[in-house]
């Protein structure tokens, strides 16, 4: 028989319960016991869930109350320095460590994060050095096992595998020149014996082993490390499922083939041609083979014929008994479920499915699979095949003018009237900032008051013109606080927007949207993405009525803010009938309009964000150039039809640019901003080694913690990037937006940012 899997599953809860409660006990309004036992309901539910739609395997110990791979270094002790004897809890100490704390005499920074692959979910970097002392605070592990098992429900734990804790982790900072925390795998080993082992004592078949670098081309060089690693783990654990997905395995294949392993999963979703190699190798050995069949990573309903066709491929191969049918991820990148969707039509909700959905896809393609003779599974085989014929046939419509205008475009729409240099002198007298000029990424909080205001007006409970006078008072009073702080280039707040992305979309053509379809980016901070479900235009203007408002109660100049084409791709859930270059550059066409008509309009500067576009990369080398030319042209097509006196600006977060610096030289935007303070500034390396002759604004604050930076720790910043970049170059702002701060972090963090930057002007006159 072919079993079915799942490999994660959302820990967010149908309705939020996780991030309320998280920020209810970061409040102070609820204990340490009632977060835990919310905790426990959302696993409670998830498991039993899984268990009624016919999943064999379900997923435990993949939940987390801010981030996975933060769990697997508290559990490890990998607790950096700064956060022990602090006299905190081992719960405030793990949330310290996720988004750092200042309260009660402890003052401490948050620690690094990192985009979890090609996916919009950030991890918390774990830091080693020579002196971690990796032991066993507790086994998540086993302790959610017992957990689901005393509710009736045997489960397969998930542990992320130890090569991939390494590898994705960083040297801290009191490492020695030259240090790899690959070196500590022969310590961190005994650990993995002992949490395996205590696995197998307690009875669990599986354990579900995630080593996600294995689809990365740096994984050519770890062959040593698994074999020592898996050698050693094999005899002690229970069988063992090596798991990898969002790519493909390509050469790391044929020494993970050799490895003691039950079990291999791939991800067939975005890697499908990988099956035929992968059969190859492990035929020959008595490894199970999990195929990610239903996609961890979109919306859209499988197609069952295509999947049974992969399917039945591998077990003529290998027999019934050695396939097991999954999900190809974990399904934490996608929504809950559909049944909380009351707004979408009977037409749309047929296209999609989300994670309790997809688990019963699973659920269903095993038992065809396995021969199911059940009249029920045969129903569900044939509403499948007319749901994605009736896809099919609505993916064929287009719309002409769009599809003409993409096809119109000429290299000449791509390139600014005048190279950089110039614009510089133009816009200087255009615009008229001082040295170190200081701005914003663009959002200011977000405040109850704003929220209620919008929740008000969608629900008819106001109207358009009282919402409106609403955000026009917001934008004025945000504005006067930019003046009196003291800030030279000025944005208009953002309190009409919902999201970065969905505002954007709900503005556009060719995009549907859902009421409860949230999906964790970080910690408690959660998203709705949009689906594009056709050809993109755009209707009329977007943000010109906002921008010019406030530009109109201020002397002083006023940037535009617009959330870039490949961002606001890579933030949405895309169609997968037509590329994703199709489809960014339908969306830069949209913003180009938008960027003239600012410009039109009075703005002096507009910022078009790309944060996406590092984490849009390929995970293969071998992948990026096609990739790095359409997403880089999309920015230019976006921002290039204005004149010179239009300073163009773009932010970027938590990204490793030295590997695709190039490209972003090839923006050319006029200014670019970027996360640099949570990564201990690292980045500033970067343009050392490749010179950069365009402003840039290298973020002095991290913004993702309510901790407020000191007036001399961002001279200090300042200090820093003077040692590599020309101070005729340096804005001075925070890492990114402000909309999920408070009111008084802002305005205190805000007036050091000021005050640091009048003392740079003194200091480098």
């Amino acid at each position: 028989m072919v079993a079915s899997a799942v490999l994660g599953f959302p820990r967010i809860g149908a309705n939020r319960e996780v991030k309320k409660a998280v920020e209810s006990y970061w409040a102070g309004k609820i204990t340490a016991d009632q977060l835990t036992q919310v905790a426990a309901d959302v696993k409670k539910s998830n498991w039993t869930s899984l268990k009624v739609k016919g999943v064999e395997y379900v997923p435990s110990g993949e939940f987390s109350l801010y981030d996975h791979v933060l769990d697997h270094s508290a559990a490890f002790n990998v607790i950096p320095k700064r956060y022990v004897g602090q006299g905190l809890t081992p719960l405030d100490v793990y949330f310290a460590m996720g988004r750092g704390r200042q309260a009660d005499g402890v003052d401490v920074p948050a620690s690094e994060m990192k985009k979890w692959f090609d996916s919009n979910y950030h991890f918390v970097v774990p830091e080693f050095s020579e002196e971690t002392d990796f032991k066993l605070n507790f086994n998540k592990a086993i302790e959610e096992y017992k957990e689901a098992q005393a509710l009736g429900v045997e489960t397969r734990p998930v542990v992320l595998g130890p090569v991939s804790f390494l590898a994705l982790g960083k040297a801290s900072k009191d490492a020695g020149s030259g240090f790899q925390p690959l070196s500590l795998l022969p310590k961190l080993l005994p650990v993995y014996r002992q949490l395996l082992a205590d696995l197998k004592s307690a009875g669990a078949e599986w354990v579900q082993l995630d080593e996600p670098v294995l689809v990365l081309d740096r994984a050519a060089g770890y062959e040593k490390e698994y074999s020592s690693a898996y050698t050693e783990l094999s005899p002690v654990a229970p069988k063992i499922l090596l798991t990898t997905y969002f790519g493909r395995l390509d050469s790391n294949l044929n020494f993970v083939a050799k490895l003691p392993i039950a079990g291999l999963h791939i991800d067939l979703d975005r890697a499908p041609g990988q099956l035929d190699e992968v059969i190859s190798a492990v035929r020959p050995t008595s490894i199970v083979l999990s195929l990610g069949l239903v996609s961890g990573r979109n919306i859209w309903k499988t197609d069952f014929r295509a999947a049974i066709r992969l399917g039945q491929k591998a077990i003529d191969a290998l027999g019934q008994d050695r396939v097991i049918v999954a999900t190809s991820s974990s399904l934490l990148h996608i929504p809950v479920t559909l049944a909380s969707e009351k707004k979408l039509t009977a037409e749309q909700k047929d296209w999609l499915s989300f994670a309790l959905e997809k688990a019963e896809e699973v659920a269903v393609l095993a038992k065809v699979l396995s021969g199911s003779q059940d009249a029920n599974i045969s129903a569900a085989v044939k509403a499948n095949e007319e749901s994605i014929a009736k896809r099919r046939e609505f993916e064929r419509t287009s719309d002409d003018a769009v599809r003409k205008r993409v096809a119109a475009i000429t290299p000449d729409m791509l390139e600014r009237k005048s190279p950089f240099a110039v614009r510089k002198e133009v816009q200087k007298k255009h615009i008229e900032l001082p040295k170190f000029p200081t701005t914003t990424i663009g959002s200011f909080p977000q405040t109850k008051e704003i929220r209620n205001a919008r929740a008000k007006f969608t629900k008819g409970e106001i109207t358009e013109a009282q919402y409106e006078e609403f955000l026009k008072k917001e934008i004025e009073s945000v504005v006067r606080f930019q003046e009196t702080v003291g800030l030279d280039l000025l944005v208009h707040g953002e309190p009409e927007r919902n999201d970065m992305v969905q505002y954007f979309g709900e503005q556009l053509n060719g995009f549907v949207f859902t009421q409860n379809g949230w999906v964790q980016s970080y910690g408690s901070r959660y998203v709705r993405p949009p689906i594009v479900v056709s050809d993109v235009s755009r209707p009329g203007p977007i943000t010109v009525k906002w921008s010019s408002y406030a530009q109109s109660v201020t002397k002083h100049p006023m940037k535009g803010m617009l959330t870039g084409p490949v961002t606001i791709l890579n933030w949405s859930f895309p169609r997968a009938d037509v590329s994703r270059e199709l489809q960014s550059k339908q969306l830069a066409l949209a913003l180009r309009d938008e960027v003239v008509d600012l410009e039109k309009a009075g703005i002096h500067a507009v910022q078009v964000d790309e944060p996406a576009i590092r984490e849009g990369l390929p995970l293969r080398r071998a992948d990026w150039d096609g990739y790095l030319k359409w997403a880089v042209d999309s920015f230019k097509l976006a921002t290039a039809g204005v004149s010179d006196a239009l300073q163009t600006h773009s932010h970027f977060c938590y990204s490793d640019f030295d590997d695709i610096f190039p490209s972003i030289q090839r923006l050319d935007a006029d200014v670019i901003s970027i996360e640099a303070s949570k990564s201990d500034m690292k980045l500033l390396t970067t343009f050392r080694h490749y010179g950069y002759s365009n402003n840039i604004g290298p973020g002095v604050y991290d913004i993702h913690s309510p901790r407020v930076p000191g007036d001399q720790e961002i001279r200090d910043r300042i200090k820093s990037m003077l040692e590599i970049l020309p101070d005729s170059l340096l804005f001075v702002n925070p890492d990114c937006g402000l909309k999920t701060r408070g009111w008084k972090e802002t305005e205190a963090s805000l007036k050091n940012v000021v005050s640091a930057a009048r003392w740079a002007r003194q200091q480098y006159a």
